[in-house]
């Protein structure tokens, strides 16, 4: 398969990897639309309210989707990744679910040092792949309203919301206003609660392409054997 931009994520496994992936719509993994969960209680139609989040899949982003510079292919990704990932130990994530911003996503209750450490290598030592943005893809990311230090971040690595500014987040919804998105965050607690009660592994993190119709699918998995 030919893929337009490549990205690293970080895809759950297990129960909660399978719950999420129904829930959006779409497995990263298998590349397929499995039957969505019946959830009680949902403020409206669950494929209405994930529309833009599905074709990405229940994933964390740590490095931003982007296109290959000249030159490189993704199996250079690959490698790169491992020689960052072989000294990156594993760890694992308290998660919470929340609202933010209009979108129902679960997120860490702390991020952790390793968690940190495995963002800031995988974006700056990986960034001689990415081509630069176009000025479509740049003015898409509407430079001009973002923070200073985000704009920056946006110039120097391609996407604002890094390092310093960097959010591990697995999202659940599309944008909408803020009581919709409490009575979804509602809706959903009973179905994630018991996935939840555990801190979440985190052993690897996944290259994974975008094809032509925006979907992402998974390509390769790296460990993370520190």
């Amino acid at each position: 398969m030919n893929f337009r931009r490549y990205a690293i994520y970080h895809l759950p496994g297990g129960d909660l990897g399978a719950f999420g992936a129904a829930w959006l719509g779409w497995d990263v993994r298998a590349g397929t639309t499995p039957s969505r969960p019946d959830v009680p209680g949902l403020p409206g139609d669950a494929a209405a309210m994930t529309a833009p989040p599905m074709r990405y899949g229940f994933h964390a982003t740590i490095k931003a989707p982007f296109r290959l510079a000249e030159g490189h292919e993704a199996a250079d990704v690959i490698r790169r990744a491992e020689m960052i990932c072989d000294h990156l130990a594993p760890f694992a994530l308290p998660l919470e679910l929340r609202c933010d911003h209009g979108f129902v996503a679960l997120r860490p209750v702390v991020q952790p040092p390793e968690l940190m450490a495995l963002e800031q290598a995988l974006v700056t030592r990986l960034d001689d792949l990415r081509a630069p943005l176009t000025p479509a893809e740049y003015e898409r990311r509407k430079p001009d309203a973002l923070p200073g230090k985000a704009r920056a971040h946006l110039d120097h690595w391609g996407y604002p919301w890094v390092l310093d500014l960097f959010n591990y987040h697995l999202t659940l919804s599309s944008n909408m206003p803020a009581d919709r998105a409490q009575d979804l965050r509602l809706a959903l607690t009973p179905a994630l609660a018991a996935l939840i009660a555990q801190p979440m592994p985190v052993t690897d993190i996944a290259l994974v392409g975008e094809d032509e119709e925006g979907r992402f699918h998974h390509i390769a998995d790296v460990p993370l054997r520190g």
